[in-house]
């Protein structure tokens, strides 16, 4: 029997953790994170971590799985996602995708194809694109691939398109993902009122200050945190390396967290909505955990009934 893969999206501080792990209760089943700083040893406190003791012996996967000084890759997650989805499967348990990374949860359910790298040719392409400019190059691209021509608006993956091109011999629109499940699949976002939830962010990231997150960035930056490309950006853990470093007060560190947390949340929203095979339910609601297990029983019936 094939049962659905589950997945629950949404924005940062919309409750995704919580729905989860209740949902795993409920359906009997496992949690694989799709959020892509979760993956990061140490980083707990600034990327709102369920803490073991509140995971109610759910098994939860692909956790604290890199250093910080490591780069996360969607390929390789996809791959390790699908893996973990699989065992579960196998255990005859239901998976649960939580997160909010929009590219790494579609890695894990949509058919994503990746295109192909090659450092030397993308090394040469970035010393061409210096001698030519972005015109030249864009017209480039324009002669092999007007359909990404069009879309891309910057150096980076212009060369990035021709890299692709070059090695593959197809053009990088080819790889563009569609929004087809690799396997079945259902995905339970959570609507949010966003007044509240920007409210709710400031007030998150004022606890996690008082929680210890200059602390944590401390001994982060110890670990090799400013080596890391992802992980020195993430949401707070930037701002408070600026604090250790001496050019932000905490204060300002603190504001432009929240400021940030609330973008980040806003770009989650456009992302999700723009999906429309998510299944949308109120944050809030008092029943939110039945509500959501019965729309997994009813997605899984058709499947089990073949």
């Amino acid at each position: 029997m094939t049962l659905p893969v589950v997945a629950v999206v949404g924005p940062t501080g919309s409750g995704k953790s919580d729905l989860g792990v209740a949902l795993a209760q409920r359906l009997d089943g496992e949690v694989v994170n799709a959020d892509a700083l979760q993956f990061y040893r140490g980083m707990d406190i600034g990327t709102a971590k369920l803490p073991p003791e509140e995971r109610q012996g759910i098994p939860h996967h692909l956790l604290d799985v890199l250093d910080v000084t490591e780069e996360a890759s969607v390929a390789a997650y996809q791959e390790d996602a699908r893996r973990m989805i699989d065992g579960i499967r196998d255990r005859g348990r239901v998976p649960i995708l939580v997160g909010g990374s929009g590219l790494y949860v579609r890695a894990a359910l949509d058919r994503l194809e990746f295109p192909p790298t090659d450092p030397g040719v993308r090394a040469r392409l970035e010393e061409e694109l210096a001698a030519a400019g972005s015109a030249a190059f864009r017209e480039r691209l324009r002669t092999v691939d007007p359909v990404s021509a069009a879309r891309i608006d910057d150096d980076r993956r212009l060369v990035r398109a021709l890299e692709v091109h070059e090695v593959s011999g197809r053009p990088f629109s080819a790889f563009m993902p569609r929004r087809e499940y690799h396997r079945p699949a259902l995905q339970i976002g959570l609507a949010v009122d966003r007044e509240v939830l920007r409210e709710r962010l400031a007030d998150r990231v004022h606890a996690m200050v008082r929680d210890g997150l200059a602390d944590e960035v401390r001994r982060l930056a110890a670990s090799g945190l400013r080596d890391g490309r992802t992980a020195s950006r993430a949401l707070g853990y930037g701002q408070f390396l600026r604090v250790l470093d001496g050019t932000m007060a905490e204060a300002d560190a603190v504001e432009d967290t929240v400021a940030a947390t609330r973008r980040f949340a806003r770009r989650q929203l456009t992302w999700f909505r723009g999906d429309p095979r998510v299944a949308w339910l109120d944050w809030r609601a008092s029943d939110l955990a039945e509500t959501a297990a019965a729309l997994v029983r009813q997605a899984a019936a058709p499947i089990l009934e073949r």
